[in-house]
């Protein structure tokens, strides 16, 4: 085997590869966070599509670690693919940011500056008069689109901020009395990929 072979041989197996299975571990865990995300929101087809992806790449990085088991740097390339591709995986998830939320408000204080802006700002909210640990509270609900979150939470820290608020991915959502409705699914349909869509 002529030195040129050997260097190309070494520049694959210890560069080349680890970087190709690193990237494959990337992609497949980033689809992989994004399907469970998909599954939790009933989105079967997304996620039927996104797992056959997934699963394909994975194969591909699996079958290099195999092929190749006394070369370590593989074992740190699909360890470190494994962890960037959680934290991608999230952040897209959080770009995305489709689906609704309920957030329940509770606060001692007065609530009508709070209540009115959320009305203004299109927000459905339900109040109910309560008695708590320390006394009559203000309870508040509000359904809205994930992308309104920050936006929401803002304005219960600028309008009050000692209130206590809780907030819960929803599943499902009725069409009646919300704002800006689930569209109804039908056939195939990507969720928008731009922040705030």
């Amino acid at each position: 085997m002529s030195e040129v072979s050997i260097i190309n041989s070494n520049v694959f197996s210890l560069v080349l590869l680890p970087l190709l299975i690193f990237l494959a571990r990337i992609t497949d865990v980033t689809i992989g966070t994004l399907r469970i995300i998909f599954i939790s929101r009933d989105l079967r087809t997304v996620a039927a599509l996104a797992g056959f992806f997934e699963i394909l790449i994975w194969l591909f990085a699996i079958s290099q670690i195999m092929s190749n088991l006394t070369n370590v740097v593989n074992y740190v390339a699909y360890a470190g693919g494994f962890a960037v591709g959680n934290y991608i995986g999230i952040t897209i998830e959080r770009r995305i940011a489709f689906g609704y939320q309920i957030i329940r408000i509770i606060t001692q204080r007065d609530a009508t500056d709070l209540e009115k802006y959320l009305r203004e700002a299109n927000h459905i909210v339900t109040s109910v008069n309560a008695e708590g640990s320390r006394g009559p509270v203000k309870i508040l609900f509000t359904v809205i689109k994930r992308k309104h979150l920050h936006g929401v939470v803002d304005s219960i820290k600028k309008f009050n901020p000692q209130a206590f608020y809780t907030v819960e991915d929803l599943r499902f959502v009725s069409e009646t009395g919300i704002v800006s409705p689930v569209p109804p699914r039908r056939g195939f349909r990507f969720p928008s990929l731009r922040k705030g869509k």
